[in-house]
């Protein structure tokens, strides 16, 4: 019994080391290639962002989720995170994220009749809707996404 309580504690200690080495290896990997953390989320106010926005001149890209959304969890992990979407619009957006069931979340669920999640929603500084859209995109359709959103902006 004595010998399989110390293989186990051996074991447990291997795994804790290796997931430390791992964790560091992505702090390092952070802290050299910081352009590469994916959409940065602004995290003022709704008015704030709204403000930024006009004082950019850029729309706003809303990320409107809830926090029990499987797909919501998917664009967040795989998606959001990628380095040429966070490029792109981290360069071209304000980014915003609403959970849909907290704070202003259901004023803004309610105003931009969001039934679905997640919905990606593009507006315009002044709040107009000008792109929107719902479900899971792969990064390439999520580029895009963008992409046709600040050309539609852009010819305004």
């Amino acid at each position: 019994m004595k010998k399989y309580v110390i293989i186990l504690l051996a074991f447990s200690l291997v795994l804790i080391a290796i997931g430390n080495i791992a964790k560091s290896h992505f702090e390092i990997e952070a802290q050299m290639h910081p352009e590469s953390k994916g959409i940065v989320f602004f995290e003022g106010s709704w008015q704030q962002a709204l403000d930024k926005a006009k004082e950019e001149h850029k729309l706003i890209f809303v990320d409107a989720y809830t926090v029990w959304c499987g797909p919501c969890k998917y664009m967040a992990n795989n998606v959001f995170t990628d380095a040429a979407v966070g490029d792109y619009f981290n360069k071209n957006f304000i980014n915003y994220k609403f959970d849909m069931e907290k704070g202003e979340g259901p004023t803004f669920a309610r105003k931009y009749t969001v039934n679905s999640y997640p919905s990606l929603i593009f507006l315009s500084p002044e709040g107009i809707s000008v792109y929107f859209a719902e479900g899971i995109h792969q990064i390439d359709a999520f580029m895009k996404l963008g992409k046709d959103a600040n050309e539609i902006f852009v010819k305004k």
